[in-house]
């Protein structure tokens, strides 16, 4: 003991200021040893137990190589003592301890198996989830699950079906970066909508939409209906003469305010501002026209009144600045969101993922192309070229003759997206799949097992299956899916090392 450890008694004989039997100085240790583990340990610390730069564990973690850690509340990295001891040991040896490996995933996969997937009760309208009607979209409580178990604060999350964008929403409200890719331009609208962060001057702007489709509304409300608009639309305010599916689906004064509508919305003064009135107009398409609804695609009348176009406007575009307005406040600014409108079988460059949460569609169960196809014509998209890449559609499986879709023609697109997948997932991280069964030429389809069979072909492990009860009220598209009770959450880690 030195004799900075000792006092001076008198008589000059030294003696320790503090005396510890073994026993105590045993379970000092030990309680420190708890009170570290239990505190987590630093990036900084860590990389110095490993006798590494703080850089190179950062980059490790980026390539995935060594399993990112839990984060505090305040978004920083703490590694446990198990987790530091792993680290040590991958630095010494150089490669990856998999042991390590299997420990980080049992536990994050463990926090699964503890929640109740049914969902029954749960509300799934909130923000701006409710933007705008998107059949076969997933509830936004099975992402949300999946992204706080499987990854971590400022990592990227993916839906490379992004949809209606549930997804991406719940990835940006859990400080996350998100990733949507979809051949749909639809769905890339909509999705861009709901993750859209507005400004005062867009809000004011998207007010003032309002107030003059209401004004419009009152003005029409009681005439007769009007005549189709013609030439002179055309010179007052630049729209053409509609063509003859619109005119098939829309009753003529329908046509002519939506017709101001769309001419109102492409005046937005910004971006942000147009996307959100661009999807609140599409919002209001299908209820307008004489198509039953989003899931029937046959005509009926539906006692619609001059006015109706304007006042559904205004009321979908209110609803929509509150519920951007919420989560404006909500998201911060530094968390990214990409869109990318793309054909998945064209392998498309991206940015890398840490986690993808996707639902494919489902073979032989729904066309987007049909029934978005007014909401598409009204906003200068091609229904008909998104027709001929749509993946599952059930034009594409109930047709006749050679060029049927069948269960390989499903299981040849999961091939190539996978082989894709491999490259854009970090390696060791997850890709998780919900999806249920199809009905093809009256036998029910597995499609769990079809995804199953094509990853084990592609570099991807399943690690986990989860099974979930639909609701018994829940809507079938195609009336053989009333069969169908459950839905499957399938998880894939990419064993790939290369590509990235």
């Amino acid at each position: 003991m030195s004799e900075d450890m000792q006092e001076q008694r008198p008589g000059g004989q030294l003696t320790p200021i503090f005396e510890l039997t073994c026993a105590d100085l045993h379970a000092t240790i030990c309680k420190m040893g708890i009170l570290l583990q239990s505190r987590g340990l630093s990036t900084a610390e860590v990389a110095a137990r490993a006798g590494v730069h703080r850089d190179t564990l950062l980059r490790w973690l980026r390539e995935g190589v060594i399993p990112e850690p839990h984060r505090d509340r305040k978004g920083w990295r703490t590694f446990t003592a198990n987790e530091a001891e792993r680290i040590v040991h991958f630095a010494k040896l150089g490669t990856p301890d998999a042991a390590y490996q299997s420990a980080d995933q049992s536990a994050d996969l463990s926090a699964l198996d503890k929640i109740d997937w049914d969902f029954f009760d749960a509300k799934t309208a909130y923000l701006t989830h409710g933007l705008h009607p998107y059949p076969a979209k997933f509830i936004p409580q099975i992402p949300n699950a999946l992204i706080q178990a499987l990854s971590s604060v400022g990592e990227t999350v993916a839906d490379i079906f992004c949809g209606s964008g549930t997804t991406l929403v719940e990835a940006l409200l859990l400080k996350r970066n998100a990733v949507g890719v979809d051949a749909n331009p639809l769905a890339c609208l909509i999705t861009q909508a709901k993750t859209t962060r507005l400004r005062t001057e867009d809000s004011d702007f998207l007010s003032s939409l309002v107030e003059r489709a209401l004004a419009a509304a009152d003005h029409v409300s009681g005439r007769e209906q009007l005549a189709l608009f013609a030439k002179q639309r055309e010179e007052t305010n630049g729209s053409t003469a509609p063509p003859d599916a619109i005119r098939f689906w829309f009753d003529d004064f329908i046509i002519e305010e939506l017709a101001d509508l769309k001419h109102w919305v492409w005046s937005s003064p910004s971006p942000q501002s147009l996307v959100l009135a661009k999807a609140a107009l599409s919002s209001i398409i299908v209820a307008v026209s004489r198509q039953d609804s989003d899931t029937r695609y046959v005509r009926r009348e539906k006692n619609l009144k001059p006015g109706d176009a304007y006042s559904r406007f205004a009321r979908a575009l209110t609803d929509a600045i509150s519920a951007s307005k919420q989560f404006t406040e909500i998201v911060e600014e530094r968390f990214s969101c990409t869109v990318v409108n793309a054909n998945l079988l064209e392998t498309p460059i991206t940015p890398l993922f840490d986690l993808v949460v996707c639902s494919p569609p489902y073979p032989n169960a729904y066309s987007y192309h049909l029934y978005h196809m007014t909401r598409m014509l009204w906003l200068e998209m091609d229904p008909y070229a998104f027709k001929k890449i749509e993946i599952g559609s059930h034009r594409k499986y109930s047709r006749k003759g050679p060029n049927k879709a069948d269960v390989e023609t499903f299981r040849s697109e999961l091939r190539t997206i996978l082989v894709w997948l491999n490259t854009r997932l970090r390696p060791s991280r997850f890709a998780c799949f919900v999806l249920g069964d199809s009905i093809l030429n009256g036998t029910k389809v597995n499609n769990a097992e079809v995804l199953a069979s094509v990853a084990r072909e592609t570099g991807f492990t399943e690690v986990k299956r989860i099974h979930r009860k639909l609701r018994e009220s829940r809507k079938a598209f195609n009336p053989a899916y009333g069969k169908i009770k459950t839905e499957h959450i399938l998880i894939l880690q990419n064993r790939n090392r290369e590509g990235l």
